[in-house]
């Protein structure tokens, strides 16, 4: 009996000792496979000729466990575009299947932070995965040549020690940064075209972000589709004409209701500066519903909702930041997160909504 235990546990301890080999072995087939995967190009092939729209970032300024900050890629055929450079966003990139150093153009809606924090990331990893000859175009309105400037000057001393590492070959000290590309705040009513390539057009328009200005949305057009992206507005009568007949309108939104309640938890913790922040933001942004109304009033496809506020780290919460949307417009309406992906198949009506995550 003592006899039949021992070659019991020897085949036990067997089992688990070859478990654990062929388990570390099978992990770092998986990771080669994935590595793979990404660097290739075959993420990259996924997406269909049209416009594609992955969320890069989902959210706000507010910690999200699954929303960084702003920022929206645009594939338009093989062009990769970003609408704002959110903080966390660039690290969810590549997991997405969108290679950070085919980006052809970045586009900049207004200058808050939480728009900006991860743009010297972006321009340092597109830079290093494509061995890019000359820097990222940066596009916004006046105002965004300081922006890029002053990313430029805080990296200047990391561009020098990656090139003298790595050489010119790796990463052309030419192609380090990015360079500004202003315009112009259009008018109430006026578009500015602020890209024309390629069959792909983009036109910025404004928007309404008090005290911030300038403040704009874009809209992109490409193989008979279109999206229009809001970045910060509060409801704006000037985003809806931009909207009109889109595929997919892009809108941030804000909950009242679930922010009342960071304002009455602020104010039980005695946390005043907290409590002024949450009863100030409700003025500058634009509630679900509202941006349904200007969905439905549009009659566009389908409603993509980011730069989430509050957080909403449960699912559960969904439900009540949308409550009343259902009630007014009639088309898709997805409640974003990082990953989450809309795909427009160029000369078609359709609209495929999955997740890249």
């Amino acid at each position: 009996m003592k006899r039949l235990s021992a070659v019991i546990l020897l085949l036990v301890a067997g089992s688990a000792l070859g478990a654990y080999v062929w388990g570390d072995r099978l992990m770092l087939a998986l990771m080669r496979r994935q590595v793979v995967h990404n660097l290739s190009g075959a993420a990259f092939a996924e997406f269909p000729d049209g416009l594609n729209v992955v969320l890069c970032g989902a959210g706000s300024p507010m910690p999200d466990p699954t929303r960084s900050g702003p920022c929206v890629a645009v594939i338009a055929g093989k062009r990769v575009m970003i609408v704002d450079v959110g903080s966390g966003s660039v690290r969810n990139l590549a997991p997405e299947g969108i290679p950070v150093g085919r980006i052809s153009d970045v586009f900049i809606t207004h200058f808050h932070s939480d728009h900006i924090d991860g743009l010297g990331e972006l321009m340092m990893q597109r830079w290093g995965n494509g061995a890019n000859v000359s820097p990222l175009p940066v596009h916004g309105p006046t105002g965004v040549e300081q922006v890029v400037e002053g990313f430029n000057l805080a990296y200047a001393q990391d561009d020098h020690y990656r090139t003298a590492h790595h050489g010119e070959t790796l990463l052309p000290s030419s192609g380090a940064g990015g360079v500004a590309q202003a315009f112009e705040l259009p008018a109430p009513g006026a578009g500015t075209v602020v890209l024309d390539v390629d069959g792909v057009k983009v036109t910025a328009f404004a928007v309404s972000h008090p005290p911030i200005v300038p403040a704009v949305g874009y809209r992109f057009d490409y193989g008979g589709r279109s999206v229009v992206i809001s970045g910060d507005t509060v409801k704006s009568a000037n985003l809806q004409q931009f909207a009109m007949g889109t595929d997919l309108l892009v809108h941030e939104a804000l909950s009242p209701e679930l922010v009342q309640v960071l304002t009455d938890g602020a104010t039980e913790a005695g946390a005043a500066n907290i409590r002024q922040i949450t009863v100030d933001i409700v003025g500058y942004h634009t509630t679900p519903v509202q941006a349904a109304e200007i969905a439905q009033a549009a009659g566009v496809r389908a409603l993509l909702l980011y730069h989430i506020v509050p957080a909403l780290p449960y699912r559960a919460l969904d439900r009540i930041f949308v409550k009343g949307v259902d009630q007014i417009y009639h088309g898709d309406v997805i409640v974003g997160r990082n990953g989450s992906w809309i795909s427009l198949p160029a000369h078609s009506t359709a609209v495929k909504i999955g997740s890249r995550s």
